[in-house]
């Protein structure tokens, strides 16, 4: 029996050795890289609640290791990632640590005061993006990044892999709607790290006065554009499972519509409805809850369509799908009133809406970007770190 077990051992041990050496180490866990860079530095960290290291914060590892962290950059929903999209979060200080916060969603220090940034001399970026050009936080990071050239900061890049890293898709932004929820001209599926991102925004002088900031990236282990990484942890309130990151890409426009798309349940981004569309077997209410405190449609009835029994696989091979927000244009029927004007601020170029109130198909609209995609795979190339 002994021997038996024996050598079931040996015969499991490489591909459990292989398991190991394949498993995804974000640079953030890394430390024998980085902290070598932070001796003696004045540090602030611009994280939320995803910067996990294993069962802790990466800012309890660097206090742990006697590292003096004088400032702490919050993004949208919050250094504990629990606020509503787009709620103002105010300055505060943490209460396990007592490291002051500086919110960078408040309204009024989302450029960094000159008093902020005396704060620090590197200021470490540990976030875990979705890469999409209409999540916030690759924004603010930019944002961070603009204000740290101007007072000669350095920047270290902690990486994380890009849940929707495997493709690119979608219009490059057209700046003049360039927004809070469009901050570079890049395609609404980047495919990038924040790492990569960062260098593209260096090399292609997309900062202000084209500003150069000095930044270092602690790559990832055994990742590549073509890995599925799955999240460990929710990246923000209403984006709660990889379903809904997967689907984000699509169903995210409905946000600049009267169309809920399913805040205020259990099932964000994952279905959508309104109270008066029609035909459909499916419905639900939103209610008021933490992270979706006033949903869209809230504690009214929509019916609508469940995307959440799709399979992982179907919706990631479709890349961005038109088709739901085509449908419930076609099933309201209120032409223009369906779309707010903050659709082109999302979508990033104004032919979208015009295809749309035309008849147009997904396909037919889909095809109209297919050379934005194209012409962003090679400018980027000169910048990935990860085979793609």
């Amino acid at each position: 029996m002994k021997n038996l077990l024996l050598i079931l051992f040996f015969l499991c041990a490489p591909a459990i050795s292989q398991a190991q050496e394949s498993r995804v180490i974000p640079g953030d866990e890394q430390t024998s890289e980085y902290f070598p860079i932070l001796k003696g530095k004045q540090i602030a960290v611009f994280s939320n609640h995803t910067g996990m290291l294993g069962n802790k914060h990466v800012l309890d590892i660097l206090l742990e290791n006697k590292f003096n962290v004088t400032a702490i950059f919050s993004p949208e929903h919050g250094f504990r990632g629990d606020a509503d999209a787009g709620e103002h979060v105010a300055s505060s200080v943490d209460s396990k640590t007592g490291v002051p916060i500086l919110s960078l969603y408040d309204g009024k220090e989302k450029k960094p005061s000159a008093a902020s940034m005396a704060k620090f001399d590197i200021l470490i970026v540990d976030i875990q993006d979705v890469g999409l050009r209409y999540y916030t936080y690759y924004a603010t990071m930019c944002r961070l990044m603009d204000v740290c050239a101007e007072y000669h900061k350095k920047v270290l890049i902690l990486d994380r892999p890009n849940p929707n890293g495997h493709y690119v898709d979608g219009p490059i932004l057209d700046m003049k709607y360039k927004s809070g929820v469009g901050w570079l001209p890049i395609p609404t599926v980047h495919g990038m790290t924040l790492g990569e991102l960062a260098l593209m925004v260096n090399g292609e002088k997309w900062l202000p006065e084209s500003r150069k900031c000095d930044i270092t990236v602690i790559k990832c282990k055994n990742y590549t554009h073509q890995t599925l990484y799955r999240l460990p942890i929710a990246p923000s309130p209403n984006l709660p499972n990889m379903k809904a990151v997967y689907l984000y890409p699509s169903t995210c426009y409905f946000e600049a519509t009267p169309v809920s798309l399913g805040r205020g349940t259990s099932l964000p981004f994952q279905i959508y409805g309104h109270p008066d569309m029609t035909g459909y077997s499916y419905s639900f209410t939103p209610k008021s809850m933490p992270g979706a405190k006033t949903p869209p449609q809230m504690d009214k009835l929509c019916h609508g369509v469940d995307l959440s029994k799709l399979s992982d696989e179907e919706i990631y091979a479709k890349g961005i799908d038109l088709s739901y927000i085509i449908n419930a244009y076609r099933n309201l029927n209120i032409g223009d009133k369906f779309f707010y004007n903050s659709f082109e601020k999302l979508v990033g170029r104004d032919y979208v809406r015009r295809m749309i109130e035309e008849g147009k198909s997904a396909n037919e609209i889909k095809a109209m970007w297919k050379s934005d995609v194209e012409k962003f795979k090679k400018q980027r190339r000169p910048y990935l770190l990860y085979k793609e």
